[in-house]
């Protein structure tokens, strides 16, 4: 029973620890994603959309539920943010090629259709971000119109 205990310890120790060593917070000023809406030029639906259900992990800035000031759940979010990124930087649209752009548009209407995005642990936590069959149409369209672009 006392190593049960003193595991314990060591790990309400290295939990409290954790609380004062955050990640970086994925917080920009301005319009980080003007470039983006200003060559794709979604409607108001469309933008809604995207706010709401994709900006959070693909783009410079996220806007953080309170539990995220809890380590290990900050570390968490801090790599879905970093993997989000990866796959899709709204922010960075203006420093992609034509071809990747065209792939970047295919990949999203691949994902959102199948269903796989936005992902399930961001809507248990923020339900106003599971799309409805008509905001996946109205995303995909867009989408579709807008690849026909490049």
């Amino acid at each position: 029973m006392k190593i049960v205990k003193k595991i314990a310890i060591a790990l309400l120790v290295v939990l409290i620890g954790i609380q004062f060593y955050r990640p970086e917070k994925n917080i920009s000023e301005g319009d980080y994603v003007a470039a983006f809406e200003t060559e794709t030029k979604p409607s108001l639906e469309v933008k809604q959309i995207l706010k709401t259900a994709c900006y959070d992990c693909h783009s410079a800035n996220t806007e953080y539920p309170w539990y995220n000031n809890i380590a290990p759940v900050s570390y968490w979010l801090a790599n879905h943010i970093k993997d989000g990124r990866r796959h899709l930087d709204f922010s960075d649209w203006e420093n992609y090629d034509v071809k990747k752009k065209d792939h970047k548009l295919e990949e999203l209407i691949e994902e959102v259709k199948r269903g796989s995005m936005p992902l399930n642990e961001y809507t248990w936590t923020h339900a106003d971000a599971k799309l409805t069959e008509d905001q996946i149409s109205a995303l995909v369209s867009w989408a579709e119109q807008t690849r026909a672009n490049y």
